[in-house]
């Protein structure tokens, strides 16, 4: 268990600015999801954290040490990469021992096997023990390697999209058995995804990073609720928030250029007439594509609607966002 801080952390390769003074805390015991699109600086704070890289500039901590000098080996952190990394020429039971094997664990070959097989229930893998690693495909590779994490019991969990390359309904098996492992050890988790399900449902809190900064640190709930820009309001949601000129509707404030709608921030029934582009059906939810003074929306209505294309349904909006014209939040 451990807190991690980075104080003023700065990273370049060449001209290209990966981290530009990223100042964070990660709680111990939290489940930390970075967000941002691809270029944004989250593998590259993973990498710093694990000392696979060394920063330019600032600091980072782990239980309050300096990491200043310290190997990825004397850190006690494990990382889970986005591409597998496994011995091809060692089954399925030798990955997973490989990493308990160290010794400065001293653990006894009972204790070993405990382990391993109690992380191989837990991934599905059991009955894949004994297989060669190159005989796995690539969903039971990438499970291989969460396991070779797991079964470390670090102090510091660092994974990169480790459930990317998974089928639907093991991603979501998955994904709430990492946040009980998690929860259960009090491990402090610091993962990256693009998967706005897995940042609502496994964190307690969420960086949003835009081009080596963090633009806002705080729950999910929270980012959701009250972003700071429309770049933090569009890393969470689905549907994805709506924005449109703030002159829509009437009532925004001065210097507003963009209202942002989320789908409960949009009253149907009532205001001004929007056109049905398309009824979209998806079991629990259905969602309404509309046409509102030549700009398209999406909300959410009742999932057994009587809804058509073609309809008209009158929308007006409830508590939105306002943004300015660099895309800060007004209200």
């Amino acid at each position: 268990m451990a807190e991690v801080t980075l104080t003023g952390v700065s990273k370049s390769f060449g001209i290209d600015v990966a981290l530009d003074e990223v100042t964070m805390s990660i709680p111990d015991g939290s489940f930390v999801v970075l967000l941002g699109p691809t270029g944004a600086g989250k593998t590259t704070t993973l990498r710093l954290v694990s000392g696979l890289d060394v920063p330019d500039a600032g600091q980072i901590t782990i239980g309050g040490r300096s990491m200043d000098g310290v190997t990825p080996a004397q850190r006690d952190v494990a990382m889970v990469f986005q591409q597998y990394s496994l011995y091809p020429h060692l089954s399925v039971r030798q990955n997973l021992a490989f990493p308990l094997k160290a010794p400065q664990l001293k653990m006894t070959p009972e204790e070993i096997a405990q382990k391993v097989g109690e992380v191989a229930e837990v991934l599905q893998i059991s009955h894949k023990l004994d297989n060669k690693a190159t005989a796995l495909s690539g969903g039971e590779m990438q499970r291989v390697s969460i396991g070779r994490a797991l079964v470390r019991s670090p102090s510091v969990y660092l994974m990169d999209e480790p459930l990317s390359s998974l089928d639907a309904k093991l991603r979501s098996d998955l994904r709430m058995e990492l946040k009980r492992i998690q929860a259960s050890s009090g491990a402090t988790m610091l993962y990256v995804t693009h998967d706005q399900i897995e940042a609502m449902t496994m964190a307690t809190h969420v960086g949003v990073l835009d081009r080596g900064r963090v633009v806002q640190f705080g729950s999910p709930r929270e980012i959701y609720e009250n972003p700071v820009s429309i770049y933090a309001a569009s890393r969470l949601g689905q549907p994805r928030i709506n924005l449109l000129p703030a002159g829509l509707f009437p009532g925004a404030p001065n210097g507003a250029d963009k209202i942002g709608l989320r789908p409960e921030q949009i009253v149907q029934g009532e205001g001004e007439d929007s056109l049905v582009l398309r009824v979209e059906h998806l079991g629990d939810q259905t969602r309404l594509h509309l046409s509102f003074k030549d700009h398209d929306l999406i909300t959410v209505t009742d999932a057994h609607t009587s809804l058509n294309t073609g309809d008209i349904v009158k929308i007006r909006p409830n508590n939105p966002f306002y943004f300015d014209v660099d895309g800060a939040r007004l209200a």
